[in-house]
């Protein structure tokens, strides 16, 4: 049987609305606490902590938001990679020994050109940029994350798919010797996603290699992973290792396990609710209230680049 259904974590086990709330109710009390006792917020001075810069000379982007940018520490120290963890602290604690280098990616399916590639002969013809992205979790919290990367359809050119190919598709390492989590049966591992082609080839996607001018860490899905704005945060898929060329719909990690709560497209849209909770809402961290303080936007608020995509679909049929 190839869906696998969990044995011991369910996919309804992802953090629930009123269990999230009820955390940020205690980083509030903890923070009040803090600005009692005359200190600073958990996050305020998280800026001073980011590492010397690695890269140099990164292209600046059109498509970067100028919203104020997620605390590093924040963006570094809460995430979702169940790989390592199903806790949001665990990946940055459980990542310490995670070995991304030397890495490569297997290019497969539906292209002229295929093959095993380092991760620097993918990265090296191209110039880095950032992209200061909105990042919009299907769990209804929120980030600002100046990612580093390259548009996914930049590389994608390079191996001339073929008109067979309708999408794409996409695979994390499975190594439970590195990642503890898949030593557990939450999800079919390896984590599988993908994206139909003209997804792939929109000029927002990009694989990134970087976010605050660093090298991914770890928890972040160092070397390689990708992002996609307009799509809840499970769709950037973390740690790549295979990229394939297909013909028909790929099968993807959440979808596989709960169809009914996580769809193939998973685009960001506040009019579709999760079964458990709404989207009409979002809690844009690191919020020190709890509340969900921000109106969700379609698409992420990315709809004059990417809403043609959809245009004629029914998007509560295609979520």
């Amino acid at each position: 049987m190839l869906i696998k259904r969990p044995t011991d974590i369910l996919s309804s086990d992802i953090t629930s609305e009123s269990v999230y709330l009820e955390r940020r109710k205690l980083l509030q009390a903890a923070a009040a606490s803090m600005l009692a006792a005359g200190m600073a917020a958990p996050f305020a001075a998280a800026n001073a902590a980011i590492p010397k810069s690695a890269f140099k000379d990164l292209k600046s982007s059109p498509f970067s938001t100028g919203e104020e940018k997620t605390p590093h520490d924040m963006v570094t120290g809460y995430n979702n990679f169940y790989e390592f963890s199903t806790d949001k602290t665990g990946p940055a604690k459980l990542s310490k020994n995670f070995r991304s280098d030397p890495w490569s990616v297997s290019i497969e399916g539906e292209a002229e050109v295929t093959g095993t590639f380092s991760l620097e002969d993918l990265i090296k013809p191209h110039t880095l940029e950032e992209r200061i992205y909105r990042l919009r979790c299907v769990e209804a919290w929120s980030m600002v994350v100046p990612w580093v990367g390259i548009p996914l359809g930049d590389i994608l050119k390079r191996f001339k798919p073929l008109s067979s190919a309708k999408y794409v598709y996409f695979e994390t390492l499975n190594d439970p010797e590195q990642f503890p989590g898949q030593k557990r049966q939450v999800l079919d591992w390896p984590y599988r996603e993908g994206l139909r082609m003209d997804e792939a080839m929109n000029p927002l996607t990009i694989l990134a290699t970087g976010l605050y001018n660093d090298p991914l860490l770890a928890q972040n899905g160092a070397p390689l992973r990708l992002v996609v704005p307009w799509k809840y945060g499970f769709k950037s898929i973390k740690s790549i290792v295979k990229i394939k060329f297909v013909k028909e719909m790929p099968e993807t990690s959440w979808n596989m396990s709960g169809p009914k709560e996580y769809g193939f497209y998973a685009n960001v849209n506040p009019k579709v609710a999760h079964p458990r909770w709404s989207q009409k809402r979002e809690v844009r961290l690191p919020s020190l209230f709890g509340s969900k303080n921000t109106k969700t936007q379609l698409f992420n608020g990315y709809a004059d680049q990417v809403a043609s995509m959809y245009s004629g679909m029914n998007l509560r049929k295609y979520f």
